[in-house]
Formats: C-alpha cells, sequence, structure tokens
C-alpha cells in the first residue's frame, strides 16, 4: 500500500509565524529548513507535516478549499473572510485586539456638522458589520499598507485595526474608541480532511493541545512567544 502525503499545514508568514514555528519545534514538529527559508512548501523534522508558508489572508483560503489540510490563523482573518473551516483549539499566542481609533481631536461616535465619518481599513466586511450593528453610517475605505497613517494623510476620520501594546497608535497620535474583536491564533482543519484523515488529524491535536496547555499551567515558563 502507498503511504499516505503528510498532512500539509499553511503557516501564516508575518507576525503569527515565529511563534507557530516555536509551537510546532515542542511538538517536534519543526520545519527541515530554516525558518527564514525562500522554499514555500518543506517538510516537517518528523516527515508528518509538509508546512506550507503563505500571507495570513490566504490561509483560510488554502484550508477550506483542501489545498492544506491544516492551518495557523488569526481570528481577525477567519472572522473576515467567513472560512467555512474547524476551529478544535485556540495556540494560546497571537493575542491582541480589533479596535476602532482616531486622532484625539476627532470626535466619536459622531463628526460634527453631519458628516459621514470615514474609516480606513484592512478589514472591511468586520467593519461594516460593527458600524451597522451600532448604528452608525460610515464610509469604509479598504487600504492594504499601514493603516495609522490614514488619519494622519486625511484619508480617513476613524481607523479600525489590530492592537497589541498600543504603542503604534500612540506613536501616531491616535486613541482608541471602540473594542471590536478580541483576536488570537487557532488551528483550522478542513472539513472534509478531517473526516477522511481522522486518526491523524487526531494524533496532531492531541500532540498541540498537551504543548499549549503545558503553557498554560501555571509555573511553566511559556515555550511559544507573544508578539
Amino acid at each position: 500500500m502507498t503511504a499516505r502525503a503528510p498532512l500539509k499545514l499553511a503557516l501564516p508568514k508575518g507576525r503569527l509565524l515565529e511563534p507557530s514555528l516555536a509551537l510546532l519545534r515542542k511538538v517536534g514538529a519543526a520545519g527541515s529548513e530554516p525558518s527564514d527559508t525562500r522554499k514555500l512548501l518543506v517538510p516537517s523534522s518528523d516527515g508528518t507535516l509538509s508546512l506550507l508558508f503563505v500571507k495570513p489572508a490566504d490561509v483560510p483560503v488554502y484550508v477550506e478549499s483542501g489545498a492544506a489540510d491544516v492551518g495557523i490563523a488569526g481570528t481577525d482573518v477567519l472572522r473576515e473572510t467567513e472560512a467555512d473551516v474547524l476551529e478544535p483549539l485556540a495556540l494560546g499566542f497571537g493575542r491582541c485586539h480589533m479596535v476602532v481609533a482616531s486622532p484625539a481631536e476627532v470626535p466619536y461616535p459622531t463628526l460634527t456638522g453631519g458628516v459621514t465619518p470615514r474609516v480606513a481599513t484592512k478589514y472591511p466586511r468586520l467593519t461594516r458589520t460593527f458600524f451597522a450593528e451600532t448604528g452608525l453610517g460610515v464610509q469604509v475605505i479598504s487600504v492594504s499598507g499601514s493603516v495609522e497613517v490614514a488619519p494622519l494623510l486625511g484619508l480617513s476620520h476613524w481607523i479600525v485595526d489590530l492592537v497589541d501594546t498600543g504603542r503604534t497608535l500612540r506613536d501616531n497620535g491616535l486613541v482608541e474608541r471602540a473594542t471590536i474583536l478580541e483576536v488570537g491564533a487557532v488551528l483550522v482543519v478542513n472539513r472534509a480532511s478531517q473526516k477522511l484523515r481522522l486518526e491523524e488529524h487526531q494524533q496532531l491535536l492531541d500532540r498541540l493541545q498537551v504543548a499549549v496547555q503545558s503553557d498554560l499551567t501555571p509555573g511553566h515558563r511559556p515555550g511559544v512567544s507573544r508578539p
């Protein structure tokens, strides 16, 4: 019988990559290549996984479509894309929150003179949903780069973005106005793959659960860094 190919695990480049790799090292499944490799698909050191390095927004796309069996993604991306995937495990890193922010001198939640607020964000769906639920009419402007600069250049009155320590907001003269979503990294799983390869998925989940739980144990020094 031909051996099955390893499960394909989609990993997000950027702020979640290093803590994701640290978690995989804890379970003996780190990549067999250096973390700065230019290869986009590398085998894990234990041979159980093929690691696929993609943009964060692409992780749910790869997993939902079945191009990857599993992945690691932030709940910000998952809620924005509304990906139809399983989320069996919160991984305990990448914690931050999505907020509405603006320059201190710009009014919130309404502008003077009946002006419709312009809101710059990388998360247009979540932004529209939030303001619709709060009853505020806004114009949402989608951007892909540094959102914090938008009010400084007159592109928007407010922004919606992720905040960790808040330093970037403060450095750009912005203050938090409202919280939209608490965010963290989670394991995501393709529904069909989970059914067809249940034993392999369960083994991976069990290993990750032990590693994550060890980081949450009082007195244990976490092995997974937080950005």
